[in-house]
């Protein structure tokens, strides 16, 4: 089963929800015997076909989410990077945000993923990160409030206008929005499949009185928390309490009572992805996990209350009467309780996001460095590969770090050359080993990125960021070897170089830093005017170079040794400073148009 499921172009957290649905189907099958002699009204049930079309309902339904969500995150890839460029430290905008993304990317540990990143990198704050994460519990109800729809009777038209769009349509934004509208059909389709299977519960008694005791804040709570924790998916526990409420099966506090639980199972999939991650990733959760537990508390004494008025403001059927009218009526409610009680605690805590931040900053303290690490990753969270333009940035913000360290490494070049200092230019080059490990582990995630589906524009950025990394580890590289190896061999020359060389030389040092510095800034930023200017220097550079090596020319004829040999050495300076500065030049041109880049 596994071997056969990891072939299939599918997350690792998908993968995980599909072995655990066929897991649970094969226990279902090896309990028929059990269930077939469990009592008189058991008897009119073909069990096997239930379990078939309840778990291959469920398949469908999942399998359709993550259609519907991989569409729309193509679709709205660059949305979806505006809306986090533009992120501002006003915590209800950032509510809005966390919102806005969670409901495109159907995951609020994706969300929280991304918090993480903006706190390691200084954008902002845990505090200010706190409403973010509260506003991805709101764009987790967008899902439900789509299936509450049920509109299962149109389905497979969907799914066939879906399929149509996708492997016909020329434009890559058809296909996409294609791959959505397939999606939700399938998601609808699944719900028809599992709410025709679940049809003969409604008159076996044994399930209906489990159903009434769902009613039990408690139990509801419990049984929601745990199956969300299983398929880490809250919008699917919120469904399956829809489709049931769909065949007349659940009631409306039972179905809040899931739903709280779904907010507190979700926390599941965010400790997960926190575990081994920097201690940011670890509050983030934690934040998570205190909203999310601290708004079921809140809210639990008052189940009733919120079904009344979800009842009230919800659509009606007032000519249907019993299991009809709650079929009718129950799933809106369920999904507009779910809404209401996320923006309600949304609304009530947000004035709290110090005290949040404070709390979970003693929670969990700062971590004593492992001894022996070098350097590890901070941005690169395999949870971000769901969606690959957030991914993407993960990479432009961990190369940002390479490339601070490679700028640093040349920046305390000179003071050490100037001195003589070698102890100090072999810290530099020591530092070497920090950016080939940050690269190794770079291309690893970008290999990981590459095993899922790339829009063209993604793909772009994504050839571009290989070819930054490969020119920031080479540019370093030079830095460890040729200017240390040069350092070495000037500390046994006894000459000077003249005040009007060490003007030049310092003349071209100061260029090819500041080269350096913008192309890490175009890459880092995608700053396209800081490419640009990284393309402009070349002239400048040019002049000084030529400038330099004429001047050393014309000293070639003095019969010195030792002076001829520091001319040398400053010659092959000058060389090593043209190299990094070409390397320099390809690192920007990646932020730049094919048809600008090109014209260099």
């Amino acid at each position: 089963m596994k071997k056969l499921l990891s072939a299939l172009p599918i997350s690792a957290l998908n993968r995980s929800r599909a072995i655990l649905i066929a897991g649970t189907f094969l226990l279902f099958v090896m309990a028929l015997p059990v269930l077939a002699e469990a009592g008189p009204d058991a008897e009119a049930i073909n069990w096997l076909n239930l379990g078939m079309g309840l778990f291959g309902g469920l398949a469908l339904f999942l399998f359709g989410m993550e259609q519907m969500s991989e569409g729309l995150k193509a679709a709205a890839g660059e949305t979806l990077k505006d809306v986090l460029a533009r992120l501002t430290r006003n915590r209800f905008a950032g509510a809005l945000t966390g919102a806005f993304v969670t409901a495109v990317l159907n995951s609020s540990s994706v969300t929280t993923v991304l918090v993480v990143g903006f706190i390691s990198a200084g954008f902002m704050t845990l505090s200010q990160s706190v409403g973010v994460i509260m506003g991805a519990n709101i764009g987790s109800t967008f899902t439900a409030q789509i299936v509450a729809f049920n509109v299962t009777q149109y389905a497979l038209i969907m799914v066939a206008g879906g399929f149509l769009m996708l492997f016909i349509g020329k434009a890559e934004n058809t296909r996409h929005y294609g791959a959505m509208v397939m999606g939700l059909g399938l998601v609808f389709y699944g719900m028809g499949v599992m709410g025709d299977a679940m049809l003969p519960l409604r008159t076996y008694q044994p399930f209906l009185d489990l159903m009434v005791r769902m009613e039990n804040p408690l139990l509801g709570i419990l049984v929601g928390a745990v199956f969300t924790g299983l398929v880490q998916s809250s919008a699917a526990t919120t469904g399956i309490a829809i489709v049931m409420a769909s065949a007349g099966l659940i009631s409306l506090p039972a179905g809040i009572a899931l739903a709280f639980g779904a907010n507190i199972g979700t926390c599941v999939t965010a400790v997960l992805a926190s575990l081994g991650k920097p201690v940011e990733a670890v509050r983030a959760a934690m934040v998570h996990i205190t909203f999310n537990v601290a708004g079921v508390l809140l809210w639990v004494m008052f189940i009733p209350q919120l079904a009344d008025f979800v009842a009230a403001i919800s659509p009606s059927a007032p000519g249907l009467s019993g299991k009809a009218q709650m079929a009718a009526e129950v799933p809106r409610q369920i999904a507009n309780a779910h809404t209401v009680f996320n923006v309600a605690n949304t609304l009530i805590f947000i004035g709290f996001t110090t005290f949040f931040a404070r709390l979970v900053e003693k929670l969990v303290p700062e971590r004593i460095a492992e001894p022996g690490v070098i350097i590890e990753p901070e941005f690169l969270d395999e949870a971000a590969l769901v969606a690959p333009s957030i991914a993407l940035q993960q990479v432009r913000m961990e190369l940002g770090r390479v490339g601070a360290i490679a700028l640093g490494m040349l920046q305390d070049v000179a003071p050490a050359l100037r001195d003589r200092d070698m102890k100090r230019l072999e810290k530099i080059a020591l530092r070497d080993d920090e950016i080939d490990i940050l690269e190794l582990e770079i291309l690893n995630y970008l290999a990981k990125l590459r095993r899922g589906s790339l829009t063209e524009q993604e793909g772009l950025e994504f050839q571009g960021l290989m070819i930054a990394t490969d020119n920031l580890e080479g540019l370093a590289d030079i830095i460890e070897t040729d200017i240390v190896s040069l350092a070495r061999k000037l500390t046994n020359i006894k000459s000077n170089s003249g005040d009007e060389t060490r003007k030049m030389l310092q003349e071209l040092y100061i260029s090819v830093t500041k080269s350096v510095e913008l192309a890490v800034q175009a890459v880092r930023d995608n700053d396209q005017q800081a490419a640009a200017s990284v393309l402009m220097m070349k002239d400048t550079l040019r002049e000084q170079s030529q400038q330099l090596l004429e001047r050393k020319a014309m000293r070639l004829v003095a019969d010195d040794p030792d002076y001829l040999a520091l001319v040398r050495l400053e010659m092959s300076f000058v060389d090593q400073m043209r190299r990094i500065y070409t390397l320099a030049k390809r690192i920007a041109k990646v932020t730049l148009p094919p048809v600008i880049a090109q014209r260099d």
